[in-house]
C-alpha cells in the first residue's frame, strides 16, 4: 500500500488559527523574483526621475504636453516609491505582513495614483488631438495655464474621488475587509465597483481610444494636403508650417505609443479582475500575479520609450549623467 506525502501547509502567520495559507517557493525562485521585483522599481523611479528633472530644468521642454508628461512620471514616480515596494512583495510572498490600517491607506495610494496615471494618458490624448486636429487653437499661449489647470484638477478629483469612495463605501472596517489574517482587500459594493469602473477604467480608455483613432485620420489628411500645397509652394513660411505639422504628427505617433502600452498593460488586469469577481479566481493565481506585474511595468517603460523616440530626452539624459545641468544657464541649451 503507497503512502502519500503531504507537504505541511505553510501559514502567513503560523502561530493563529485564522491566518492565510502562503504559497511556498524554492529559494531559487524567491531569489529571481526578488531580483526582478528590485529592477523594475529601480527602473521606474530611476528612468521617471530623469523626466521630472529633465522637463523641469530645461525651459526649452517647458510646454504643453510636456507638463502632461511630467504629471504623468511623478505619478509612475510615486507608484515606483509607494506602491510598488508592498504590491511586490505581496506578490512574491502571497502574504500582507503590514497590518489593516496600512492596508487601508495602501490602497487608497494604489488607488488614487492609478486613477492619476489613467488620467493623465487621456489627458495627453486630449492635448495630441487639439495640437493635430485643430493646430491654430492649440498654438495660443493659454493652453500652458489651461494644462496647468488640468494637471491640478486631475490630482485633486483623483485625491477626493477616493477618499470619497473610502469613506462612502462603507465596508471598511467590516469582516469583508480581510478574508483571512495575511490578506489585504478592499471589497467595493455593488453600485460603487459600477461607478469605479466607468470613472477609472470605461470612460478615460474610451476617450484615448476615440480620439487616436482621430488623430491618425487627420494626419493621414493634412500629410496629404501638406504635400499636395508644397508641390506648388516651397515658400518659407509654408516649410515652417511643415515642419511644425510634421514635429507635431511625429509627438503624437510618440505619445500614441505611450497610450497604446498603457491599455496593453492595463486592460488585461482590469479584465481579469472583473471576472475574478465574478468567478472567484484565487488571487494568488499564476494569471493574477502576471497581470499585476504587467500593470506596474507600465509605470517604468514611459522613460524607455522617451528614450527610444525622443531626441532631447537622449541629450538631456547625458548631460544628467555627467552633470552637466548645475552649470551656469545649463537650463538654456538646446536640446533639439
Amino acid at each position: 500500500m503507497e503512502v502519500t506525502e503531504f507537504e505541511p501547509v505553510q501559514y502567513c502567520f503560523q502561530t493563529y488559527n485564522s491566518s492565510c495559507t502562503k504559497e511556498v517557493r524554492s529559494p531559487a525562485v524567491y531569489v529571481v523574483m526578488y531580483i526582478s521585483a528590485v529592477a523594475v522599481m529601480m527602473l521606474t523611479v530611476c528612468g521617471n526621475l530623469v523626466v521630472i528633472i529633465s522637463i523641469s530644468h530645461f525651459k526649452q521642454l517647458h510646454t504643453p504636453t510636456n507638463f502632461l508628461v511630467l504629471s504623468l512620471a511623478v505619478a509612475d514616480l510615486l507608484i515606483g516609491i509607494i506602491v510598488m515596494p508592498f504590491q511586490l512583495i505581496v506578490l512574491i510572498e502571497t502574504c500582507w505582513y503590514f497590518g489593516d490600517i496600512f492596508c487601508i491607506i495602501y490602497k487608497t495610494f494604489h488607488s488614487v495614483l492609478t486613477s492619476v496615471s489613467v488620467n493623465n494618458v487621456a489627458c495627453i490624448s486630449i492635448d495630441r488631438y487639439f495640437a493635430v486636429c485643430y493646430p491654430f487653437i492649440y498654438s495660443t499661449k493659454l493652453i500652458t495655464n489651461i494644462t496647468w489647470s488640468i494637471i491640478l484638477f486631475n490630482w485633486f478629483f483623483s485625491l477626493l474621488y477616493n477618499l470619497a469612495l473610502v469613506y462612502f463605501n462603507g465596508n471598511i472596517s467590516s469582516a469583508e475587509l480581510n478574508t483571512c489574517l495575511g490578506d489585504c482587500l478592499f471589497v467595493m459594493s455593488e453600485i460603487w465597483g459600477i461607478v469605479d469602473l466607468i470613472i477609472v477604467f470605461i470612460l478615460p480608455c474610451s476617450v484615448m481610444v476615440a480620439l487616436y483613432v482621430n488623430i491618425f485620420v487627420v494626419a493621414r489628411r493634412h500629410a496629404k494636403l501638406i504635400n499636395c500645397v508644397t508641390a506648388h509652394d516651397n515658400s518659407a513660411n509654408e516649410k515652417k508650417s511643415k515642419l511644425t505639422t510634421t514635429s507635431e504628427r511625429k509627438a503624437a505617433k510618440t505619445l500614441g505609443i505611450v497610450v497604446f502600452v498603457f491599455l496593453l498593460c492595463l486592460v488585461p488586469y482590469y479584465i481579469c479582475s472583473i471576472v475574478y469577481e465574478k468567478v472567484n479566481i484565487s488571487s494568488s493565481s499564476v494569471v493574477i500575479n502576471f497581470l499585476c506585474w504587467l500593470m506596474f511595468f507600465d509605470s517604468s517603460i514611459n522613460p524607455i520609450i522617451y528614450a527610444l523616440f525622443y531626441s532631447w530626452f537622449q541629450k538631456s539624459v547625458k548631460l544628467i549623467v555627467t552633470l552637466k545641468i548645475f552649470n551656469t544657464a545649463s537650463s538654456l541649451i538646446n536640446l533639439f
